[in-house]
């Protein structure tokens, strides 16, 4: 009977399931730097209310970066789903990106507490900005021969390669931003999900001519 141990891409399986735990614990780390408030007994509701508007700032650090997070995840699964082949040149891309992605609660902690800031908040863009590019490395490294399995359409590859580059453009407009009003950086990521609309109209243009 043929074992996993005996397949000749068994690497590869292991390979993504690490970066699967590694993305987990990433996003697990977020919530971490994140206190419940502890008021002396007998508080008002109003001291309580207002302990929880201080962690405002740390709970949008939060939610932003675990949906940015998540995103590097779900483009990391749709990469790799296209692989068919394990290569040695995977290892070092593959831990530079994991990398910037365990960093990123640090980068958001930092910039969470000093909310408003614009060092913190340029430290923080420009983590999601070294991520993306790290994450495009690996993503047009996943899907070239002789790593991406043989039957995927050429579409399929292109767009997929597409979508890495609207999360640069977002950590690029987020970065401007920082410069001028810090408070509206994080907002500013927003403006990935319209980066990637315009890229994947773009893209299917592309192939369409």
């Amino acid at each position: 009977m043929t074992t996993g141990r005996d397949r000749p891409d068994h690497p590869l399986e292991r390979l993504i399931f690490f970066s699967d735990a590694v993305f987990a614990i990433a996003i697990t780390l977020l919530i971490i730097d994140v206190h419940a408030p502890h008021l002396p007994r007998g508080s008002n509701d109003a001291a309580y209310l207002q302990a929880l508007a201080d962690l405002l700032p740390s709970l949008l650090g939060f939610f932003v970066s675990f949906f940015v997070i998540g995103a590097f995840w779900a483009g990391h699964h749709r990469a790799f789903a296209l692989a068919g082949h394990h290569s040695e040149k995977l290892t070092g891309p593959n831990l530079m990106t994991l990398c910037t992605v365990v960093f990123m609660p640090f980068s958001t902690a930092f910039m969470s507490s000093n909310y408003g800031a614009t060092i913190p908040t340029v430290v923080y863009c420009l983590t999601l900005l070294v991520t993306g590019l790290c994450n495009v490395r690996l993503v047009r490294l996943v899907t070239s021969p002789p790593i991406v399995a043989e039957h995927v359409p050429a579409e399929t590859i292109a767009l997929t390669r597409m979508r890495g580059f609207a999360v640069i453009l977002g950590a690029l407009t987020a970065l401007l931003v920082a410069f001028i009003s810090p408070y509206l950086s994080q907002p500013a990521l927003m403006s990935i999900p319209l980066w990637r609309l315009l890229l994947q109209r773009q893209a299917r243009r592309s192939l369409a001519a």
